[in-house]
C-alpha cells in the first residue's frame, strides 16, 4: 500500500447549488407555476438506523423531530476523494467499531443522514438503491486501514469506515462519531456515492461534508478531543473546503448526548 500523504491543494468543484429558478426550468415550469415533477417531500422516518450488523453501546442521538421532509434537486460540488478511501465494502449503518476487534471508537456520538435525490432529464425523484460510502478519522485524527507518515499503520482496523443502500425514499443513515482534526485540514467527512461499483461505467459522486466552526469548539471541549487541542486549519484556511466547501456545510443540532443532522444532496445521472 502507498503511504497517504495529506492532499489539500488538488481540489476543483464540479457542482453547484442549484437556485429555484433553475430548478423550476430544469422540470419544465415556468417561475410562477407549480412543480408537479419535482421529488414529492416524502418523509424520512428516523435520522438513526433501528438495527446494526455491529454492537455498539447505545446514545446515539436521535433527531428531533424525528422526521424530515426530503428536499428536490440540490446539487452540490464534487470534491478529491484524498489519500485515504479504502473499498472495504462493509455494509453497516453503526461504523464505530473495529470489525475485527470490536472495538468502538471514543467521541461524541454523531447521527448522520444522507437524503439523495436523483436528477435525470426533467425529473427529479428520489435517489433508491445508491451505495453511500462515509469514512473519516477518529477523535485523535487517525483513519483505519492505512498507513500515514505521522500516525503510523492502522492496517487491517475497519473503524469509522462503512457504507448504506438508499431506500425507496433516498434515506441511507449512519451512526458515527464527531470527527477530530489531523495537521493541515479543516473537520471533514470524506462520502461517496455509487452504483455499480464493479463497473468502470458506473456512477460515482465522491466529496466532503464540513461543520460550523462554532459547533466544533464546542464538540472539541470534551475528551478525548480536548487533549488534542484545537484545531491548526479552520476552514478559512483549508485549501479544499475553499472550492465549494460553503455548499457542502452541515448543521448539526445537539441531540441528546451528541449531535444530528441531515445532508441533502441530488446527483446528476
Amino acid at each position: 500500500m502507498t503511504s497517504p500523504q495529506i492532499i489539500d491543494d488538488d481540489d476543483r468543484p464540479v457542482g453547484r447549488v442549484m437556485t429555484r429558478r433553475e430548478v423550476l426550468s430544469l422540470l419544465g415550469v415556468g417561475a410562477a407555476g407549480v412543480v408537479v415533477v419535482a421529488c414529492a417531500p416524502s418523509v424520512l422516518p428516523s435520522l438513526i438506523p433501528s438495527t446494526s450488523p455491529t454492537t455498539a453501546p447505545t446514545g446515539i442521538p436521535s433527531a428531533t423531530p424525528t422526521s424530515v421532509a426530503i428536499p428536490s434537486c440540490v446539487v452540490r460540488p464534487e470534491q478529491t476523494e484524498g489519500p485515504y478511501f479504502v473499498d472495504e465494502r462493509l455494509n453497516r449503518a453503526d461504523i464505530r467499531a473495529d470489525t475485527s476487534s470490536g472495538t468502538v471508537e471514543q467521541g461524541t456520538p454523531f447521527a448522520l443522514a444522507f437524503a439523495v435525490s436523483k436528477i435525470s432529464g426533467n425529473s427529479c425523484t428520489p435517489f433508491a438503491d445508491a451505495l453511500v460510502d462515509v469514512w473519516h478519522c477518529n477523535a485523535l485524527g487517525v483513519y483505519s486501514d492505512v498507513v500515514d507518515p505521522g500516525a503510523g499503520s492502522t492496517v487491517g482496523t475497519t473503524f469509522l469506515r462503512g457504507y448504506q443502500m438508499t431506500d425507496a425514499n433516498g434515506n441511507a443513515a449512519f451512526s458515527t462519531i464527531y470527527p477530530g482534526w489531523y495537521s493541515g485540514r479543516t473537520v471533514h467527512i470524506h462520502f461517496k456515492i455509487r452504483v455499480d461499483p464493479d463497473s468502470q461505467t458506473g456512477l460515482e459522486f465522491t466529496s466532503q461534508l464540513y461543520f460550523d466552526e462554532a459547533v466544533t469548539a464546542e464538540a472539541f471541549t470534551v475528551e478525548p478531543y480536548a487533549s488534542k487541542g484545537p484545531q491548526d486549519t479552520p476552514n478559512s484556511r483549508d485549501g479544499i473546503y475553499q472550492n465549494g466547501g460553503s455548499q457542502l456545510l452541515l448543521a448539526p443540532a445537539r441531540s441528546n448526548d451528541g449531535y444530528a443532522t441531515t445532508f441533502e444532496i441530488g446527483v446528476v445521472v
